[in-house]
């Protein structure tokens, strides 16, 4: 046997002997669950084909060819320059025919800002559960509805597999993303690569915001070369980023409420007081600031409190994680040490210590 198919087999059997208590204690549901997940992420990855191979197809379409062409220059620039791991993640691409890698399910109780978490084997515990389908994913959302909980539903570009799919082939480019503005492009692939360096097992936020502040420094710098990308990127970005201010000032409305000592009556007044003022400022910001963009309209007006827990967990810690770089002299292998010692402390320690000046 091929000791390249050896290696793969072994691994193999590691990931479903390190799933097999889970899937044992969880019963069909579970073991439901895990199939899909198993399932549709070797079908995404079986799809795809190196980036090189698809570049010299003499019929593929010139706009394809040229974002496939703009991937690779940033793939090679994500581990030259900002140290991230070299290996075949997203130096592949995959069409999935359709407008979503997976469709994730967020939750929350009717007046808390808290996420539901589940648990997984490899990966610990998340404050999502994804799902290939959609179906499956409105029905999650349906049946968290029954037990009292507020599900939100949404579609995703990309996820990361943590390194687990490297032997595979790596995470692949895809259709979902590729076509995406030259600086969202980078931010999507320095993001997701970002999650291979290093990941807390309990805290969704210290993961998400670090890979999070990995695509800001990283994309800055990126862009800095690129005048034209730098020009169109920065439009978008500042008013990503008011947004997301937005949603901030909106999520600590909501804590002030859930957190007092008014009746759930008057909780469920102030929280529908605070989402309607958010949806208020925004169309005074859309009015007054952008001269009437359109283009985040759906999204935010369709902003519910699960979604706007799970949107915190990708900017919360953004600061300390930049700070942090800062303290490493801007040295990425040193900052990716810091963060991985982090990683590795208790839930409560780790935070104490990254918000440490």
């Amino acid at each position: 046997m091929p000791k390249l198919l050896q290696v793969a087999l072994r691994r193999w059997w590691i990931l479903l002997l390190a799933a097999a208590p889970l899937l044992t204690l969880g019963g069909c549901a579970q073991l439901g669950y895990y199939r899909q997940s198993l399932s549709g992420h070797l079908s995404l990855v079986r799809s795809a084909q190196p980036v090189d191979d698809w570049l010299a197809r003499e019929d593929l379409d010139p706009e394809l060819r040229q974002r496939l062409v703009l991937a690779k220059s940033i793939r090679d620039y994500a581990s030259s320059e900002l140290k991230l791991p070299d290996n075949d993640s997203y130096r592949r691409y995959a069409d999935l025919k359709r407008g979503a890698a997976v469709w994730n399910v967020v939750a929350t109780p009717e007046l808390s800002l808290q996420l539901r978490t589940w648990c997984y084997p490899i990966m610990g515990c998340a404050g999502y559960r994804g799902y290939f389908q959609p179906d499956a994913a409105r029905e999650l959302a349906q049946q968290l509805r029954q037990e009292g909980l507020e599900p939100y539903v949404y579609g995703v570009p990309a996820y990361s597999s943590l390194g687990w799919s490297n032997w595979l082939g790596g995470d692949p480019l895809l259709n979902t993303f590729i076509r995406y503005p030259d600086g969202q492009l980078a931010r999507m692939i320095f993001h997701e690569l970002a999650h291979q360096v290093a990941y807390a097992s309990d805290d969704t936020t210290f993961n998400e915001s670090f890979a999070t502040a990995v695509e800001q420094i990283g994309v800055a710098r990126w862009l800095a070369a690129r005048p034209e990308a730098l020009r169109e990127d920065e439009q978008s970005r500042q008013r990503q980023d008011q947004i997301q201010a937005l949603l901030k000032t909106t999520r600590e409305r909501l804590q002030s409420v859930f957190q007092s000592t008014a009746s759930d009556d008057e909780k469920r007044a102030g929280k529908a007081e605070a989402l309607a003022r958010m949806r208020a400022d925004y169309e005074t910001m859309k009015r007054d600031q952008w001269g009437g963009d359109t283009r985040f309209d759906r999204w935010v007006q369709g902003l519910t409190l699960p979604a706007l827990a799970i949107q915190g967990s990708y900017t919360d810690l953004v600061p300390d994680f930049v700070h942090l770089f800062e303290r490493q002299g801007g040295d990425w292998e040193r900052f990716y040490a810091e963060v991985k010692r982090l990683a590795k402390l208790p839930k409560e320690e780790r935070r104490a210590a990254l918000a440490r000046r």
